[in-house]
């Protein structure tokens, strides 16, 4: 009869020794050799017939292995679900001094010596202590809605073919390609094309491309146009490169420079800009944009709100977890191994999140937060529509043969499920903190520190 014993050995971490006796794993063995006995396949002997010794010795100490092998894990198993023990990942073979011999000519008692890390229970701190947290709304200004306006202009406006670049307003068609300091383009160079405003680029491209026209080449280096993140930014789009191309030299050809004419802000605009609206002055245009504006700094704002509480709960709960465990899970538990020195590095962010999991995890139990599947297929819905200009309830006929494509890609089903479970939760949450609104301007919020940076800092 086997037995399983436990013993702590660490915080949340504890070992199972698994004792077996043979009676554990030998009916089970010996019913093996029978199956492989009729069904093996041996030159010289008909199917069925291979002496029962010939078979034991071909693949008896295999199929025994096997067989105690997995009379340990069912042991395992069985007493995990019995005993109701919650555990992170799976439990791990300790490593043992002495190695288990497993000999099929000399069946014996054998033990097997496991290691988990325990779940916690978990009081979660903020939610009971009257934390207040801060709900910041963005003064939309008159500034920022005649800035958004042009911005609209520029957007809905067309392109009229110039000669050279003069300007702010310009449009350039232009191409990159590798090269050496002469502009010696290699025999097989990759060209990348790009159409970009004048404004978007780097300051020092923007005096050197100044007074060129169609069919003009520039030859420089990235490294020597731009700097930092606005370097990175370059290099990744229009050039599709990482930072080692930064000293690589390029050169640049004007194909084509137009002058961007806006928009008039007339009728026509308003109909392009808000067809679902009735907008019918220039008064009724500037209010329209001002609810998009106000709407707009409403989500970017309830964001920062929700990731205020994330840090908030990570940082604030106590949780102790099995340190140990964890680590050598992240070493050995995956498919890839990783060193000491990659756990090290990883494990900061690793515990950030799982600390969130066992937070999210209960919350989403305690509160009742769920999410139906008619509701994932509805939010789907309304983001295709959305993505063509469509409203919900707009006659869609393709919409059907759609979803059903979409409902066997369990990558988009599970991501929109968990996108919609998280932001309810965070739904809730809003409502178990006192808060307190404050006004700012657009340059004031975005000058905030960030909420994870802050917690990182100062927790």
């Amino acid at each position: 009869m086997a037995t399983v014993t436990r013993e702590n050995i660490g915080t949340l971490h504890e070992k199972l020794t698994i004792k077996l006796s043979k009676d554990d794993y030998m009916p089970s063995f010996e019913k093996t050799m029978k199956q492989y006995a009729k069904t093996a396949n041996v030159p010289g002997f008909r199917k069925g017939m291979v002496p029962a010794g010939m078979v034991k010795k071909m693949y008896g100490q295999s199929v025994f292995s096997d067989e105690v092998l997995r009379a340990a894990g069912k042991q395992l198993e069985e007493y995990l679900e019995n005993e109701k023990v919650a555990i992170f990942a799976q439990p791990m073979v300790l490593p043992n001094e002495q190695p288990v011999r497993l000999d099929m000519n000399n069946p014996a008692e054998v033990d097997f010596q496991f290691e988990i890390g325990l779940k916690p229970d978990i009081n979660i701190a903020p939610l009971q202590n009257g934390t207040m947290l801060t709900r910041y709304k963005v003064d939309v200004s008159d500034k920022m809605i005649e800035d958004e306006i042009e911005r609209i202009q520029r957007r809905y406006g067309k392109v009229e073919d110039q000669e050279t670049v003069t300007g702010k307003d310009d449009v350039l068609y232009c191409t990159y390609e590798a090269c050496d300091a002469e502009g010696n383009i290699a025999a097989d160079p990759k060209k990348t094309e790009d159409t970009v405003s004048f404004e978007k680029l780097p300051a020092k491209l923007q005096t050197l491309v100044i007074g060129k026209k169609a069919d003009d080449t520039i030859v420089f280096r990235p490294a020597d146009i731009a700097e930092g993140e606005a370097l990175q930014a370059f290099l990744k789009n229009p050039l599709k490169e990482d930072g080692t191309a930064a000293d690589q030299y390029y050169k640049l050809t004007i194909t084509k420079t137009g002058l961007l004419v806006p928009k008039e802000v007339d009728e026509e605009l308003y109909a392009q800009v808000f067809p679902n609206a009735e907008v019918k002055s220039e008064a009724d245009f500037k209010e329209q944009v001002s609810k998009e504006l106000s709407t707009e700094f409403d989500r970017v704002t309830r964001d920062r709100l929700h990731s205020e509480i994330y840090e908030l709960l990570v940082h604030k709960t106590p949780i102790q977890l099995p340190v140990n465990f964890l680590k050598r899970w992240m070493r050995e538990g995956g498919e890839t191994p990783k060193s000491e020195h990659e756990v090290e590095n990883e494990f900061g962010s690793f515990e950030h999140q799982l600390r969130w999991t066992l937070i999210s995890d209960k919350l989403i139990k305690e509160y009742n937060v769920e999410v139906s599947r008619e509701e994932v297929n509805e939010d789907i819905k309304a983001r295709v529509l959305g993505y063509f200009g469509m409203q919900p309830g707009e006659d869609a006929p393709w919409m059907e043969s759609y979803m059903a494509k979409v409902a066997k890609d369990e990558k988009t089903m599970d991501e929109t499920y968990r996108r919609l479970l998280f932001s309810r939760l965070f739904q809730v949450l809003e409502s178990k903190f006192g808060q307190e609104e404050k006004t700012v301007a657009e340059e004031e919020f975005f000058k905030l520190p960030d909420a994870h940076a802050a917690y990182h800092q100062h927790h």
